[in-house]
């Protein structure tokens, strides 16, 4: 299932980068930011607490850290979905940062007809379907990048753990685009049927065919691998 990762977009989109394109934004609309009193709260403050369609109206308003709050809220889950596609950290954060950059250019887009992270799920499945050729996975496994305590595992059953995951990621790799997206957010976000046909734009029947194809598939590819 999804693994934890303490991971940032910081480096790759400058919060002043942000906070330029907001106001560009804005300004471009006719909408500035209200003057807030002296002593209020910050606005990063109040972001943190707000809901996600809050945030969306704050960020089309030009008000100043609500991008920020929804990169901070949803960057693990953004990353790890295009990790589970690519299988390496740099490729994985470069198409998070085009994920959050595609997400911010179409933010007027969004409707509020299905949940902002189902909408960021569809944005990152196609980034990852359509702009990235799958060319080799890489040996480093989402796990390795946690805490181990090495009296719990042995170094034999570390390596063991990172073949198997490459093992499985190699497979996933091979099933039709359709087929690994539906098993991606199926086992390693656990989205319901439903959501997941939200995200790719199908009927319930069509994820559940999908679904039950990726597994026949990669048992036949794994023989006794396990999921």
């Amino acid at each position: 299932m999804a693994q934890s990762l303490a991971w940032t977009l910081s480096d790759a989109w400058p919060a002043r980068a942000r906070t330029a394109a907001c106001r560009r934004e804005s300004s471009a609309n006719g909408s500035v930011d209200k003057a807030r009193p002296t002593g209020a709260s910050s606005p990063d403050a109040a972001f943190a607490t707000a809901d996600d369609r809050t945030l969306v109206a704050a960020c089309l308003a030009g008000r100043t850290g609500a991008f920020d709050a929804i990169v901070e809220r949803h960057r693990r889950s953004v990353y790890q979905l295009c990790y589970r596609f690519v299988g390496n950290h740099e490729d994985a954060s470069e198409l998070s940062q085009d994920v959050f950059l595609r997400a911010y250019r179409g933010l007027r887009r969004f409707r509020g007809e299905s949940s902002l992270a189902t909408w960021l799920y569809r944005i990152g499945v196609n980034v990852c379907l359509n702009r990235v050729a799958v060319k080799s996975l890489a040996t480093e496994p989402l796990d390795e990048r946690q805490p181990v305590d090495d009296g719990a595992e042995t170094v034999s059953e570390r390596m063991l753990r990172a073949e198997r995951a490459a093992r499985v990621r190699a497979a996933i790799a091979q099933l039709p685009r359709k087929q690994r997206a539906t098993l991606i957010l199926r086992m390693y976000h656990e989205l319901s049927h439903q959501e997941i046909a939200g995200v790719l734009g199908s009927s319930v029947g069509a994820v559940k065919a999908n679904f039950f194809h990726a597994l026949s598939t990669l048992k036949k590819l794994l023989g006794d691998e396990m999921l």
